[in-house]
């Protein structure tokens, strides 16, 4: 890789410490367990929580990212999430093991997730910058596995600095799950301890070759729309993003619920959700390196049906897995094709879109994996309360998944050009 692709690729080593121990493992498993109610409960209203964010970033990121295409400010508006989530995440040191601490918990969660999605249409958008298009699916799939080892790094120290030791470090009080609200913090300083270098080295065009931040509105939202009213001429991109609406919202709700699922169906303590993450992140890591080595030869689009394929097979086996053991066996097999179905879709992205509109696309990228990013954790969430059933409600995560799929085998992918 060059100079600039490592430093673009550093970014998802800092930023995937968000997702995997806010949104996936500490802090979700965390809340179900000792903040809400019961797991049940917890799992709903985490449910409603991942809804309301998904409302908010479908309707924010396409304009966002049509305004930094007519703008150029894509470092400085990826700057200005990140800080976001840093702060955010942060601020879930706040809620302690109490249901009158519900609010705090998720606002904080809420507003981090916000800040985060939006900033990944950004740094998505400069995956052309770093890398030729015959590299893009391996630039792109190494920077994915690159985040899950980060996440891998932040999950081990919060393991082994935090939760695992008795009596904890630094004062903290048990009792209160101050060694487990702490992880929030140690995730905010990750971020802005390891996000830097895409902001150094990928600047923005000089001050004054940039239009005005109202002039870049009104332009990059009359781009929006140009872009949306052309898209039925492009059934390619069209049926791309349609794919996404569903697939991409059966791997956000995985992500979401995967944690509150383990503690909830088979009674896995924090420190052995810990312990799994960092196996799970393990197989995602050399799941996505893996098939970053093949993709652009046999194609993104084949290595994101294959991967979702897998994805389906393997949870629906989970469902019906009885025991700690089957659960680790089949939820690490699934981890290998998690990170390739993520990374080759950007790359997909990344191809499909035309040069010009590189940012606005990937804030339809954003919206097409959020759009429907509210209707998914609701039926999740309905499901599990009508019936009482952690897995009935997981359940949903296979149609999703499936209908995805269905969709993306008619997009063709345009012709790869070699390396």
């Amino acid at each position: 890789m060059t100079r600039r692709a490592l430093a673009w690729a550093s970014y998802d080593w800092a930023n995937s410490a968000f997702p995997t121990v806010v949104s996936t493992f500490v802090i979700a498993a965390y809340f179900a367990q000792g903040i809400a109610p019961d797991p049940a409960s917890g799992q709903a209203l985490w449910g409603w929580m991942q809804s309301a964010v998904g409302l908010v970033v479908a309707l924010a990121s396409p304009v966002l990212g049509a305004i930094a295409d007519r703008g150029g400010r894509r470092r400085a508006m990826l700057g200005l999430f990140t800080l976001l989530t840093a702060l955010a995440t942060a601020g879930i040191w706040f809620a302690e093991p109490d249901p009158a601490f519900v609010a705090v918990a998720l606002v904080s969660v809420a507003i981090a997730s916000i800040g985060f999605e939006l900033g990944t249409v950004f740094y998505n958008a400069m995956l052309p910058q770093v890398a030729a298009p015959g590299a893009m699916g391996r630039v792109s799939g190494l920077a994915w596995g690159l985040g899950y080892v980060g996440g891998l790094a932040c999950l081990a120290l919060a393991l082994l600095v935090l939760v695992r030791p008795d009596p904890s470090p630094f004062g903290l009080d048990r009792g209160q799950a101050e060694h487990v609200r702490a992880v929030a913090l140690l995730v905010a300083a990750w971020i802005l301890l390891f996000g830097w270098p895409v902001l150094a080295f990928l600047p923005d065009p000089p001050a004054a070759a940039r239009p005005r931040w109202g002039d870049a509105a009104r332009e990059g939202v009359a781009e929006l729309l140009g872009i949306l009213r052309r898209l039925p001429r492009s059934p390619g991109v069209l049926r791309f993003h349609l794919a996404r609406l569903f697939y991409t919202d059966g791997l956000n709700m995985l992500f979401a619920f995967g944690a509150i699922f383990a503690a909830g169906a088979f009674g896995m303590t924090i420190e052995e959700i810990l312990l799994f993450g960092i196996a799970l992140n393990v197989t995602a890591a050399a799941g996505a390196a893996g098939f970053a080595l093949v993709e652009d030869r046999f194609g993104s689009r084949n290595v994101v049906l294959a991967s979702l394929a897998a994805l389906i097979g393997l949870g629906a086996l989970l469902l019906l897995a009885e025991g700690k053991a089957a659960f680790w066996a089949l939820a690490l097999s699934l981890g290998l094709f998690i990170g390739p179905a993520q990374a080759a879709s950007r790359t997909l992205m990344a191809r499909l879109a035309p040069p010009g509109e590189i940012g606005a696309q990937f804030g339809l990228f954003a919206l097409s994996g959020r759009i429907t990013g509210f209707v998914g954790p609701f039926v999740l969430a309905g499901v599990t309360a009508a019936t009482g059933s952690q897995h009935a409600g997981m359940a949903v995560i296979l149609l999703f998944l499936g209908a995805g799929a269905a969709i993306l085998a008619l997009v063709e992918e345009p012709a790869r050009v070699s390396p």
